[in-house]
């Protein structure tokens, strides 16, 4: 039995897929079949500095995720990915939700202001549609430095005078936090929501440095909110997916680097991190014995 059919959540989470976007034929909880949608095509982005000959994650998570801004290459390699962990669906919209519940319970707790690192293209449950439904006022910077993502975004975003979009590169903090549009629309002397979500296992190197040049910038009661995919578990048989879709990555233009529990938890240093800690993204902030695991771990941190 796979993981996934171990539970009827599955279902649940694919409520959210958007109506028209890639079709996942579920038996018995795992994908069967998958037809991608037509995608993007080259020419609507002439010299825009996009390696064709490469898939790119986020518009692979795009197209996990049911979005159409995805390149054929994209869609090849989502195959791949499938083709190694059949259930990776499941954990991509597993991680969509888990961001849904951060976003909500930062604006419980009164922070109106969300700075998303490496954002991707938008898609079903961007952070400030989430945002407005419980706080119209909420403001919301996205940063990403692929095209596709920032193209998208822009032309989703025209209009909203709360929410900004940054071509940035998330592994150099100073562009991001000097960046006009970042600027222009966070204060920094109140708190602030930096979300970095399925993001930084695209990430090599020190991450804990990059974080902590974030965190220095933050008012106290701010938070910083991680998913990262992780082989540290105890379970085989999901350390087994994990490695297999971070071999699937290899040869796209972000390849994955796995990170131990306590490596993740160097990212919080000097903070409190809140509720159950570090967990699966499905057991934030309580947990969830119906879901099963998905081998990316979740922590949201409060600085004091």
């Amino acid at each position: 039995m796979s993981r996934a059919s171990r539970s009827p959540a599955w279902s649940g989470l694919d409520r959210g897929a958007p109506a028209g976007g890639w079709v996942t034929v579920l038996q018995a909880g795992t994908v069967q079949t998958c037809r991608g949608l037509g995608g993007v095509e080259q020419g609507e982005f002439p010299d825009a500095g996009i390696d064709f000959d490469r898939a790119n994650a986020a518009r692979m998570y795009d197209f996990f995720l049911g979005g159409a801004h995805n390149f054929a290459v994209d869609r090849a390699h989502a195959a791949h990915v499938l083709a190694n962990h059949p259930n990776f669906v499941y954990v991509c919209r597993a991680n969509r939700a888990y961001l849904g519940r951060v976003v909500r319970w930062c604006v419980d707790r009164g922070i109106d202001q969300f700075l998303d690192l490496g954002s991707g293209v938008p898609t079903v449950g961007n952070v400030h549609e989430i945002a407005h439904r419980f706080n119209p006022a909420a403001r919301v910077a996205y940063v990403d430095f692929e095209p596709v993502a920032v193209a998208h975004a822009r032309a989703l975003l025209a209009g909203l005078d709360t929410v900004t979009v940054t071509p940035a590169d998330l592994r150099v903090p100073r562009t991001v936090l000097e960046a006009p549009t970042v600027t222009g629309l966070l204060d920094f002397t109140r708190p602030v929501a930096v979300l970095a979500t399925f993001v930084l296992h695209f990430v090599s190197g020190d991450v804990a440095a990059i974080l902590g040049r974030y965190r220095a910038a933050l008012a106290p009661g701010s938070v910083i909110a991680i998913s990262h995919g992780s082989d540290d578990h105890d379970d085989p048989q999901l350390v087994a997916e994990i490695r297999a879709v971070q071999d699937a990555y290899r040869g796209s233009a972000n390849e994955g680097t796995l990170r131990t529990r306590s490596e993740l938890l160097e990212f919080f240093t000097g903070m409190d991190l809140t509720g159950p800690g570090l967990v699966d993204i499905t057991h934030w902030p309580q947990p969830q014995p119906d879901q099963p695991a998905t081998g990316a771990l979740a922590a949201v941190a409060v600085v004091p």
